[in-house]
């Protein structure tokens, strides 16, 4: 499977995947101490939609070019408001020209006292990250293997926070290094927050990452899911998912008004849905 984020910035998954990054965020600021949110496969940050990459799939019509669009009812419209805000700043002339990838959606709603750092391995994808980011002090940007981060990197000094790991799954054994870096950093940092995300399409992989997730011995674990179709032949890639290390006591019930509102707006075809259940407690 290739899943750059150039080619389907601002789908599905990605209206997905950054609704629950920023309701994380949101909780990390409940508290006035600094936190450090931590993207390990950083991409470049934002993405033009009239780009060749992004006009090759179209794949953003059917994600974010429906949110805009849309009145969603409460409380899903106040919980995702930061988001959607965030979403609608790039909208012009009638159109939304550009989608806010993970770095440029937390840089939006981290504070002063808050930090950031960006890992990005792909010599171009860093270029531009860094560009991006020069000269902003609350952002750090390294050419840097998201993958050595879990077992190298942690703790940050801040010692609070959220670590995203969102990879390109172009390669096989993505899962693996998942559930490995997942083990890595739970180790490292057992206090921080953790946010894996995944693609549904192999189902069978899919539950072979679950099923070991749960037999890890690792607690506190949350999954969250959501597909715009139901599975079967020529499903194809139909929905994406996201494991929570140490999820917000009040994620669960965010969830169930969140996630049915977007299932209704992102549906592709029949049996679209949702879920989010704890995998392990204590």
């Amino acid at each position: 499977m290739n899943y750059r984020h150039a080619y389907h910035a601002g789908n599905f998954a990605d209206v997905f995947k950054h609704a629950v990054f920023a309701r994380l965020i949101d909780y990390l600021k409940r508290k006035d101490q600094a936190f450090r949110v931590i993207d390990t496969h950083a991409g470049t940050g934002l993405y033009d939609l009239s780009s060749q990459e992004a006009a090759k799939t179209g794949e953003w019509i059917d994600g974010a070019g429906r949110l805009v669009a849309a009145s969603l009812p409460e409380p899903a419209q106040a919980l995702l408001e930061p988001y959607l805000s965030i979403v609608r700043s790039h909208f012009a002339d009638g159109a939304l020209v550009s989608y806010p990838g993970s770095p440029a959606i937390a840089r939006m709603l981290i504070r002063r006292q808050d930090r950031i750092s960006l890992c990005e391995l792909h010599p171009v994808d860093h270029e531009a990250l860094a560009a991006r980011f020069a000269g902003d002090f609350q952002v750090r940007v390294m050419h840097l293997d998201g993958w050595l981060v879990p077992g190298a990197h942690l703790p940050p000094k801040e010692k609070r926070g959220l670590v995203l790991i969102d990879p390109p799954f172009e390669q096989a054994g993505e899962f693996e290094r998942l559930a490995e870096a997942l083990a890595k950093g739970v180790k490292r940092w057992p206090g921080g927050m953790f946010a894996l995300w995944y693609p549904i399409k192999d189902e069978a992989a899919v539950g072979r990452f679950v099923s070991g997730l749960k037999e890890s011995g690792i607690g506190k674990l949350l999954r969250t899911e959501l597909w715009v179709r139901g599975p079967g032949a020529g499903a194809g890639f139909r929905g994406s998912g996201l494991i929570i290390r140490n999820p917000p006591f009040t994620l669960a019930g965010e969830l169930e008004s969140i996630l049915p509102a977007l299932v209704e707006l992102l549906a592709q075809g029949e049996g679209a849905g949702w879920r989010a259940e704890m995998l392990a407690r204590e």
